[in-house]
This record gives C-alpha cells, structure tokens and sequence, in this order.
C-alpha cells in the first residue's frame, strides 16, 4: 500500500484484532473546548456554526438553540472521551449606525 503523507510500504496492524489501519486516520485528541459562532437569521431565529468543525444547527430562540447545539455535539463526536468538555457560544450581531 501507498500513502502520499506516508510513503510506500505503509501496511500496519492495529492492536485491536489484527485489523489493519493507516496511521492518519487515527482519532484527533478531544479539543477541550469548542466554539459556536452565533448569529441572527435574516428570516428571524439563530443559526450557529462550529470553528474548525462540521457542525451546524438553528433555532428560533436562544434556549432551544442552546439544547440544539448539545445534541449536535453528542451525535458529532461518537463517544463521551472524544467531546470536547466546554462549548462556548460566541454571539455576533451586526448593527449599522448612521453618523
């Protein structure tokens, strides 16, 4: 087998049953935090993001967007070591002033 990051001969076993695997799909270390950007939908509600995640969900209020943004996190990451132990929701709002 080859592998670009890796070079030729990459062909290991895992120490679980002898199953094979590739060294750069190893699990990441748990971030200890993660953090939501928070905005107001134009057509009324909330969205939120995750930085540097695949993780998005909206709600009409703030405390449903709250549970939403829990349950996302729990289906995201598959086990309880590998969630991050704080989220932290960072809220953005833009408002133009006339001068």
């Amino acid at each position: 087998m080859t592998c670009a990051a890796c070079g030729p001969g990459v062909d290991r076993l895992s120490p679980q049953a002898g199953t094979r695997y590739h060294p750069a799909m190893a699990r990441k270390k748990a971030p200890i935090e993660l953090v939501f950007v928070v905005e107001e939908a134009p057509e009324g509600g909330f969205t939120a993001h995750a930085a540097g995640e695949s993780i998005f969900t909206e709600a009409n209020e703030i405390e449903s967007l709250r549970k939403n943004i829990l349950e996302a996190v729990r289906c995201h990451y598959a086990g309880a070591r590998s969630r991050p132990r704080i989220v932290r929701l960072h809220l953005v709002r833009d408002e133009i002033l006339r001068v």
